[in-house]
């Protein structure tokens, strides 16, 4: 997929609420990320048929000229292909048309990417560490997230509700003046939405194209150099002499008094215990899950 180039004087940046989906609209958000997934495992498992085939077809001494075509991994390819079998194919047939399409196309673009990565990384052209072949999302490990790019995405005008294509309108946990006031005065347009559960939690972040504020400097002449540490986060001095020093807010400290306590909790709960094959109590769950999301 290409990369979004903001506007001139324009910024990408994203805004992120928390929702408070009810039950049927909790079961809806499943379902769409469930069917991302399957799209992505099944992008997966159409491209690397090819593959194996032409390794099978080569221990057969067939030539190289007539051997199965390679299989276009382009998102473009993808979804013509996916388009063609949805209808017959028993792993959509009877449910596809239960979401939208942007939760498929999020897995064929995942597929996409994943294959450009590998590719890249072949031919040395990828930093960063060896992409091996992509392989398939499992339905208990997977990360529940799903994309959408097209349709009815905005922020509602009582500043607590967003809507989204398919899933209707959903309330949040927390207001949404800041972008809406943005969108309301022109200077933010919504380019995509993204849904994805996270401890326990269901969130979305819209993409926004935004309009730069320019700040003026007030010193402009000045220059500053900065010295960043532990103790103090920053020490900052400029050209005029004069020396400021930042805190360290301590944010890791005050997690791991909270990790600290979340685990003494946890120790004082029925746990598991695979020796007897105990299961763990309903109090210890709560409190590991709790512990869970300090981490």
């Amino acid at each position: 997929m290409k990369k979004f180039r903001p506007q001139p004087g324009f910024v990408v940046k994203a805004y992120r609420f928390a929702l408070d989906p009810n039950a049927a609209q909790e079961r809806a958000l499943h379902s769409h990320c469930g069917a991302a997934r399957a799209a992505y495992n099944w992008a997966v498992a159409w491209i690397e048929a090819s593959w194996w085939q032409r390794k099978a077809e080569s221990t057969y001494g067939i030539a190289q000229e007539q051997l199965t075509e390679w299989r276009p991994w382009s998102l473009p390819a993808l979804r013509k292909a996916f388009n063609a079998v949805k209808h017959t194919d028993p792993r959509f047939a009877n449910w596809w048309a239960e979401n939208s399409k942007e939760a498929y196309n999020t897995g064929l673009a995942n597929a996409a990417a994943a294959f450009d990565n590998y590719a890249r990384s072949r031919q040395g052209r990828r930093r960063g560490r060896a992409m091996g072949i992509p392989r398939f999302k499992s339905k208990r490990k997977a990360r529940l997230s799903c994309r959408f790019t097209t349709g009815t995405i905005r922020v509602d005008a009582d500043g607590r509700h967003v809507t989204l294509p398919r899933l209707g309108t959903l309330r949040t946990h927390e207001p949404t003046v800041k972008l809406l006031a943005r969108v309301q005065a022109g200077t933010a347009r919504i380019l995509s939405a993204t849904v994805r559960h996270e401890r326990g939690r269901w969130f979305v972040s819209f993409q926004v194209e935004v309009k730069q504020d320019l700040a003026r400097v007030t010193r402009p002449e000045a220059a500053v150099g900065i010295d960043l540490g532990v103790k103090t986060l920053a020490v900052m001095a400029d050209s005029t002499g004069e020396i400021r020093g930042l805190a360290n807010p301590g944010h890791y400290d005050r997690a791991r008094k909270q990790l600290r306590r979340a685990c003494r909790v946890v120790s004082r709960r029925q746990g598991p215990d695979r020796r007897t094959g105990q299961g763990p109590s309903k109090r210890w769950e709560k409190a590991n899950a709790a512990r869970n999301r300090v981490h």
